[in-house]
C-alpha cells in the first residue's frame, strides 16, 4: 500500500525540518482554507498519536540493534593498575638466620596489566541464527504497528473534517429555517394590523420562532466543538483567548461520490493489506523464533576468542614499572549446562505456549477484521440507500411550503399548513445533509476497514 511509504516518507521529512519550520507551519496552517488532503498531510506531521507512533518505531530500532547483539563479535579493553603495601607481600627464599646465602624473592608492589579481547560466539544451539532473523522480523512488525498508528489517526481526521462540514451545514439550515420564520412572523404581524387574522397567528408564529431558536444555539454550539476536535488532531494548540470563533476554514464539501466495491473483493483485500495482520504475523514468527531460543539452552556453547596482553614483570627487576611482558593469545571455549534445574525446560513450555496464543490471536485478527469489512459495507450500503431516498425530499419539501404559502395568502390555506410545511422543509434539508455526512463516513469506515491507503482516499 502507498500509505506504508508515504507515512515513514512524512516523518523523515518532519526530521529533517528544522524545529523553527516546523512550529511555524503548526501556527500558520490555519491562515488558509483546508481540503481535506491538507488536513490529513498536517496531519502526518502534528498529530500526537503519529508522532508517538514515530517514537516507538525509533524505539523499536533500538531493539532490532539489541537483538543482533548476541550474533555479533564483542570487542573489549581491560586495564588494572594495583599498588600494595610491601607488608602484605609475602617473600620466597631461605631467611638470614638460617646462616645460607640471604637472598629472597618478592613480587612487585606496583602491578599492572592490559589486554584487548574479540570474542565471536561460532554455535550457540540455534540462538545465533534465530536472534539474526529475529532482528528483522522486529524491525517489519515495528512497521506495521507504525502503519497501523497512522491509518487510524488518518481516519479519525477524515471522521473530524466531515463532522466540521456537517455543523457548519446545520447551522445554514437552522438559520434559514430562523428566516422563514421570521419572515412568517413578520407576515402575520402585518396581517393582524390589517384585522385579517387574529392575534392567535402572531402568538403561533412566536412560539414556532422561539422553538426554532434552540437548534440554532445547538448547531452553532456543534460547530465550535467540531472545530476544537479537528484542531486537537492536526496538532493544532488554540491560543487561549480563543473562547467563541476558532479559526479553521474548511474548503471541501460533503459529497455523493460513489465507491463501487465487492464484498468478497473487499475482504480478500483487507486480509492481505492490513497493518494489524501484517504486525501478527511477525509476531507469530518472533514467537516461533523464541521457541528455537529457549532449546538452545539444552545444547552447547562454543566461542572462539583472540587477543594481545601487557603487563609488567614480576621477577625481572619488580621495581622497573616499564619492564612489560606482551604478546598474542587465541583459543576457543566451550560451555554445556547438562542439568539446570528444568530452567531451560521451562522456558520452552512457556515460549511453545506464547507461539501458540499468537497463532489464536492471528486468527482471531482476520475474523475480526472481516467483520469489520461486512459491517462497514453494510453501513455504507444503508447510507447510500438513505442518500437515495432524500435526494427528492428536498425539492418537494420546498414545493410543498411554496403550495402552502399561496394558499394561505388565497385564503383556502391555514397559517398552521405554512408552519408544516417550512418544518418538513427544515427536517428535509437536515436529514440532507446528514444522509451526505452519514455517506462519508461510511465510506471512510469502508475504505480503512479494507486497508485502503487514507491518503489516496482523501485525495479522491
Amino acid at each position: 500500500m502507498k500509505l506504508k511509504i508515504i507515512a515513514p516518507i512524512a516523518a523523515a521529512c518532519l526530521a529533517a525540518v528544522p524545529g523553527a519550520v516546523a512550529q511555524a507551519d503548526n501556527t500558520n496552517f490555519i491562515s488558509r482554507p483546508l481540503s481535506l488532503l491538507d488536513c490529513l498531510n498536517i496531519a502526518l506531521r502534528h498529530n500526537a498519536s503519529i508522532l508517538e507512533a514515530q517514537r516507538d518505531l525509533k524505539a523499536s530500532q533500538g531493539i532490532v540493534i539489541q537483538t543482533r547483539a548476541v550474533a555479533l563479535p564483542q570487542l573489549s579493553v581491560n586495564g588494572q593498575y594495583k599498588d600494595t603495601e610491601r607488608t602484605a607481600i609475602e617473600s620466597f627464599g631461605p631467611p638470614a638466620s638460617s646462616g645460607g646465602p640471604a637472598f629472597s624473592i618478592s613480587p612487585p608492589v606496583q602491578n599492572w596489566n592490559g589486554d584487548v579481547q574479540l570474542v565471536q560466539a561460532i554455535y550457540s544451539g540455534g540462538r545465533l541464527a534465530a536472534a539474526w532473523q529475529a532482528a528483522g522480523v522486529t524491525r517489519k512488525q515495528a512497521a506495521a504497528q507504525y502503519d497501523t498508528a497512522v491509518a487510524g489517526a488518518l481516519l479519525d481526521t477524515r471522521l473530524a473534517y466531515y463532522d466540521v462540514l456537517l455543523a457548519n451545514q446545520q447551522i445554514t439550515v437552522q438559520e434559514a429555517s430562523v428566516t422563514l420564520l421570521q419572515k412568517e412572523l413578520e407576515d402575520q404581524q402585518n396581517r393582524y394590523q390589517a384585522g385579517t387574522v387574529p392575534h392567535f397567528n402572531v402568538l403561533r408564529a412566536e412560539v414556532a420562532l422561539a422553538n426554532e431558536q434552540p437548534a440554532l444555539i445547538q448547531a452553532r454550539n456543534n460547530f465550535r466543538i467540531a472545530k476544537n476536535n479537528l484542531a486537537n488532531l492536526l496538532g493544532y494548540n488554540l491560543p487561549r483567548d480563543i473562547w467563541e470563533d476558532v479559526p479553521l476554514n474548511l474548503s471541501g464539501s460533503l459529497d455523493d461520490r460513489p465507491c463501487p466495491v465487492n464484498l468478497p473483493d473487499a475482504i480478500r483485500q483487507a486480509l492481505a493489506h492490513r497493518t494489524e495482520l501484517t504486525a501478527l504475523r511477525e509476531t507469530e514468527r518472533l514467537r516461533q523464533l523464541n521457541v528455537v531460543n529457549a532449546r538452545s539452552g539444552y545444547k552447547p556453547d562454543v566461542s572462539v576468542f583472540a587477543g594481545y596482553g601487557w603487563k609488567n614483570s614480576q621477577f625481572v627487576d619488580p621495581g622497573d614499572l616499564a619492564y612489560t611482558l606482551h604478546g598474542w593469545n587465541a583459543g576457543a571455549q566451550v560451555s554445556w549446562d547438562i542439568f539446570d534445574g528444568w530452567l531451560t525446560r521451562g522456558k520452552v513450555v512457556q515460549a511453545q505456549a506464547l507461539y501458540k496464543k499468537s497463532q489464536i490471536s492471528l486468527a482471531d485478527e482476520a475474523r475480526q477484521i472481516e467483520l469489520q469489512v461486512r459491517t462497514a459495507y453494510s453501513q455504507f450500503v444503508e447510507a447510500g440507500e438513505v442518500l437515495d431516498s432524500q435526494k427528492k425530499v428536498q425539492e418537494e419539501a420546498e414545493e410543498a411550503l411554496r403550495e402552502a404559502e399561496a394558499r394561505a395568502t388565497a385564503g383556502t390555506g391555514t397559517q398552521l399548513d405554512v408552519l408544516d410545511a417550512q418544518t418538513s422543509l427544515t427536517q428535509a434539508r437536515t436529514t440532507q445533509i446528514q444522509a451526505l455526512h452519514d455517506y462519508d463516513t461510511a465510506r471512510a469506515r469502508l475504505e480503512r476497514a479494507m486497508g485502503e491507503d487514507m491518503i489516496r482516499a482523501g485525495a479522491k
